[in-house]
């Protein structure tokens, strides 16, 4: 059998990140600029930050782990106070762009979106980060070498395995380190709705069915569970409910590591570098 298990720290079969895509209304506004002008559309948005966010900071609290939130730099300069409390409970703090904008076939605005997003997290929150998520996996060619400039550890924007794996770049020097994701574990195709573009609000049920059965596999492989929540779906009340039940139904594996994304790179790298 092709053996994809990692060696996790202290024995651990499995890493587990939770993480928090804190898009409040870039969310919204990045796809559809007149929506800018719709303060119901928005409210969504402000709700992740007035709501979610607070509720899912009470969760992780209790349950004892630490996550990864990715946070564009405009989230940083609007919310500010929100992106204090994440980091005053010892979460990391990402980068997740400067507006949330797909760049992937402009370069300079890439470029634009990486600098604006950093310079606003160092200028709100004292944040350099480590890692980087690209909006909705949305990536160029040029933004690995983007990442290397700015010297970046880690990277969680593509989908092409379930463990940690190193960049090389295309003059064979090192890349960022990719924590790979998947939409399967990720909230917004299950629970994100708009007028324009409709689709099915799934149930508890749905998606813990989807999230249960990725992770026992993910955990047979000995894998990375690399799932995504955005506060304004996740810390819906229900949803908070589904993050708490998760949880519970992980912690019935043995050998399983929560981690923050810079862990489990830090981890990865030096086990196998």
């Amino acid at each position: 059998m092709h053996d994809m298990s990692v060696k996790w720290p202290n024995g651990a079969r499995c890493a587990v990140m939770l993480t928090f895509d804190f898009d409040a209304q870039t969310l919204w506004t990045s796809r559809d600029p007149e929506n800018a002008t719709r303060p119901g559309v928005l409210s969504q948005g402000v709700y992740g930050a007035k709501v979610g966010v607070p509720k899912i900071l009470d969760t992780l609290r209790d349950e004892e782990i630490k996550a990864t939130f990715f946070v564009p730099g405009w989230t940083a300069e609007n919310h500010t106070g929100r992106v204090e409390m994440i980091l005053k409970d010892g979460h990391e703090v990402g980068h997740h762009s400067y507006s949330h904008k797909w760049v992937s076939d402009d370069p300079a605005g890439e470029v634009e979106e990486m600098e604006k997003g950093l310079e606003a997290l160092k200028r709100t929150v004292g944040v350099v980060p480590k890692g980087y998520r690209s909006p909705a996996g949305e990536v160029s060619t040029g933004l690995f070498k983007l990442l290397q400039k700015h010297g970046f550890l880690y990277d969680s924007s593509l989908m092409d395995d379930i463990n940690p794996y190193r960049h090389v770049l295309e003059d064979g020097s090192k890349g960022p380190i990719e924590l790979p994701w998947h939409w399967s574990l990720d909230d917004a195709p299950y629970a994100m709705f708009s007028a324009k573009t409709p689709r099915t609000i799934c149930t508890n049920e749905h998606l813990l069915s989807i999230y249960k059965a990725e992770f026992r596999e993910i955990y047979r492989w000995g894998g990375l569970y690399d799932i995504i929540f955005h506060p304004q779906f996740g810390g819906r009340p229900s949803r908070i409910a589904l993050i708490r039940e998760l949880i519970a139904f992980i912690r019935t594996f043995p050998d399983v590591w929560f981690a923050t994304g810079t862990e489990v790179a830090e981890a990865w790298s030096s086990a196998y570098e």
